[in-house]
C-alpha cells in the first residue's frame, strides 16, 4: 500500500497501526489523493473548511457523484483533518449536495439464481450459496474462519463487516455437507503449512496475535476459503496463507453468467441483492431483514420492496389487461414471425381505442 508521497504513506502507516482495514485505508487515500490534486497539489495543512466545500460541490455538480459516494469522500476528509492535520472541519460545511438517485438492485429469480449456480465449480458454489442463503457481500465471506459456522445452531457469525459490525446471520442446511468438506480441505492445508519453517500462521487482528500468540496455527482460525499458494504479508514480509482474493468470485460469476445464457448485469454483489428480495417475497419481517443485512438504516432495506409483488408492486401492465381475452390467442399470435404478430396485434389495440 505504499505510494510515492511520503505524507499519503504517514496516513497509511497510522491507520493501520489503529486496526482500519485495509479496504479502508485504500479508500481514503483515494478521496484524500483526489482533494489534493483537485486543489492543484496544495498541502492539506494550506487549505479548511473552504477548500473541502468546493471539493465536495465538485463531486456533485460535475462529477455526478452518489450521495453514498459524496458522503465516503467527506468523511474522509473528516479523518483527514481530524487526525492528521489536527484541525478539525466544521460541522456546519456549506456545499451543494448530490441528488443522484440511487439505481434499483439488480435481482433474480430463484430460477436464475439455479443456473447460475448449476455453472459454478465446487468451491465457488460453496461461495454463491453463502452470498445467496446467508446475505454476506463478497469480502465477509472470503474472511469467514473456520470457527465462524456454528453447525449447532446453523448460523454464520460475521465479524468486523462494513463499519466493523458484527451480526449473526442464517445457514442454508444443504451447504453444511459442503462446509464440512471444505473445513476438511483447510486442515489438509494447514497440516502441509506447519511443516514449512517460514510459515508465520495465518493473519490475525494485532490484540488477538498478541494475547493468543500459537492461534494463527490453529484450525479455528483458519480462513475458510484459503489461497491456493503461500505469499508474503504485505505489511511485514511473513510468509502466510491469505484468503480467496474477491475478483477471483467477480470473474467466477461472469464466467457462469455467460455460460448459463442470463442476460441480467449480474454480479457476485447481486446474489446479496437476491438473498434479501427472496427473504421479503417469503413473508419475513423487514427488520428481520434488515439485521440479516446488517444495514443501520432500514430505509437502505427497504429499496428491495419493489418486487415484494409481481412487476412493479402489483401493477397490472395495461398492455395485459388489453389481451385479457386469454392467453391461448396471445400464445397464437406470439408464434408467428414478428412481423405477422405486429400486423396481427395493431388492428386489435385499434379496435379496443375506439369501442
Amino acid at each position: 500500500m505504499k505510494t510515492k508521497s511520503p505524507f499519503l504513506n504517514h496516513i497509511t502507516e497510522f491507520m493501520l497501526l489503529r486496526q482500519y482495514s485495509p479496504r479502508t485505508v485504500s479508500t481514503y487515500l483515494k478521496w484524500i489523493s483526489t482533494f489534493i490534486h483537485f486543489h492543484g497539489k496544495r498541502h492539506p495543512s494550506s487549505m479548511g473548511d473552504n477548500e473541502v466545500e468546493q471539493y465536495l460541490e465538485h463531486l456533485a455538480l460535475n462529477a455526478n457523484v452518489s450521495p453514498r459516494t459524496q458522503a465516503t469522500a467527506l468523511n474522509s476528509l473528516s479523518f483527514l483533518y481530524k487526525h492528521i492535520i489536527k484541525n478539525e472541519l466544521s460541522l456546519n460545511l456549506n456545499f451543494a449536495r448530490s441528488k443522484r438517485q440511487p439505481k434499483l438492485p439488480i435481482v433474480m429469480t430463484q430460477d436464475e439464481v439455479k443456473r447460475l449456480m448449476s455453472r459454478l465449480n465446487k468451491r465457488y458454489y460453496l461461495i454463491a450459496g453463502l452470498m445467496y442463503g446467508s446475505g454476506l457481500r463478497s469480502m465477509e465471506a472470503v474472511q469467514l474462519r473456520v470457527q465462524d459456522i456454528d453447525f449447532d445452531y446453523k448460523c454464520l457469525r460475521v465479524y468486523n463487516g462494513k463499519g466493523k459490525k458484527h451480526r449473526v446471520v442464517t445457514l442454508a442446511t444443504e451447504l453444511i455437507p459442503l462446509l464440512r468438506n471444505q473445513i476438511a480441505q483447510v486442515d489438509e492445508y494447514l497440516r502441509l503449512d506447519i511443516q514449512n519453517e517460514q510459515y508465520a500462521g495465518v493473519w490475525m487482528p494485532h490484540a488477538l496475535a498478541k494475547n493468543y500468540p500459537s492461534a494463527n496455527k490453529s484450525l479455528p482460525w483458519q480462513f475458510l476459503f484459503p489461497s491456493h499458494k503461500l505469499s508474503a504479508d504485505p505489511e511485514t514480509g511473513e510468509i502466510r496463507r491469505h484468503h480467496f482474493h474477491p475478483t477471483c468470485i467477480r470473474k467466477a460469476v461472469k464466467q457462469a453468467v455467460l455460460v448459463a445464457g442470463l442476460t441480467k448485469p449480474i454480479t457476485p454483489h447481486t446474489l446479496r441483492h437476491s438473498f434479501a428480495t427472496h427473504l421479503l417475497q417469503s413473508g419475513a419481517d423487514i427488520r428481520t431483514v434488515q439485521a440479516q443485512l446488517s444495514h443501520s438504516d432500514v430505509k437502505t432495506t427497504q429499496i428491495y420492496t419493489h418486487v415484494l409483488q409481481q412487476g412493479a408492486n402489483g401493477v397490472v401492465s395495461p398492455l395485459s389487461l388489453l389481451y385479457r381475452w386469454g392467453t391461448n390467442t396471445m400464445a397464437a399470435l406470439a408464434s408467428k414471425a414478428p412481423t405477422q404478430f405486429i400486423a396481427s396485434v395493431l388492428p386489435i389495440y385499434a379496435l379496443n381505442r375506439l369501442s
